[in-house]
């Protein structure tokens, strides 16, 4: 009981931090930061929809970086991580896509178009929707470990797509303001917008790896019960 109590406190102190964060995020998002001088108040949508993205993209890293362990040495706690990585990124995905929804409909007159980068990232959440229904239908934890793997390391793949997409196509998407090859960030955004940026995605990293820290844990639990459970059939 002790040890699942010290094992619970860094999770507890991660969910403060984050609301914390939260909270001032916002006041920065909403208060501090100026409204744009071309889109006006709709642009302050952008302070969490790129820290959304930018989690959703850490996610599917560590689903990479899990998936390629697995197959690697086939290591449970590996899979663990990349299977909660997973759901956590498919979570932020898809509010990716409600958010940009919300800010297309005012900016650009649609709620959706076929543009290359917003069907891309459809394809990224499709891709690992299917990675959590494929290990959700295999019945062999080992089997579903291993379909998983390579398909999270394929899903993967498309984030580099995503990213280079406004490049490689004419697409209706703005090139990124942030992660541009050409300027750094302080040159392209305001400072007081980039302080109110910066906020909100310190704040998206601390809900992830609290959201993280409690998936793993759920994870860990179940394949105590399974161990048991074939321990117990042998």
């Amino acid at each position: 009981m002790e040890r699942v109590e010290r094992n619970s406190r860094p999770g507890k102190t991660l969910g403060i931090l984050a609301l914390l964060f939260i909270i001032v995020g916002l006041y920065f998002a909403l208060v501090h930061a100026p409204p744009d001088a071309y889109q006006g108040e709709v642009q302050r949508i952008m302070y969490i929809h790129i820290p959304s993205i930018l989690t959703a993209y850490l996610s599917f890293f560590i689903v990479f970086v899990g998936s390629c362990l697995y197959l690697w040495k086939r290591e449970r706690r590996d899979d663990i991580l990349a299977n909660a990585a997973a759901e956590i990124g498919v979570l932020f995905t898809a509010l990716t896509i409600v958010e940009g929804s919300i800010w297309g409909k005012p900016t650009w007159g649609v709620w959706w178009t076929w543009d290359a980068r917003l069907t891309l990232t459809a394809l990224l959440l499709i891709i690992f929707v299917g990675y959590l229904m494929l290990r959700s239908l295999i019945e062999d934890p080992e089997r579903a470990a291993v379909s998983g793997a390579v398909l999270g390391i394929i899903g993967f793949l498309d984030i580099p797509l995503i990213h280079m997409s406004v490049y490689w196509w004419r697409t209706l998407h703005q090139p990124p303001s942030i992660l541009r090859p050409d300027k750094a960030p302080w040159d392209n955004v305001h400072p007081s917008m980039l302080i109110a940026l910066a906020i909100n995605f310190i704040a998206f990293l601390l809900l992830y790896f609290y959201l993280l820290s409690l998936r793993i844990r759920v994870g860990e639990t179940e394949e105590r019960i399974r161990t048991k459970m074939l321990e117990g059939a042998a």
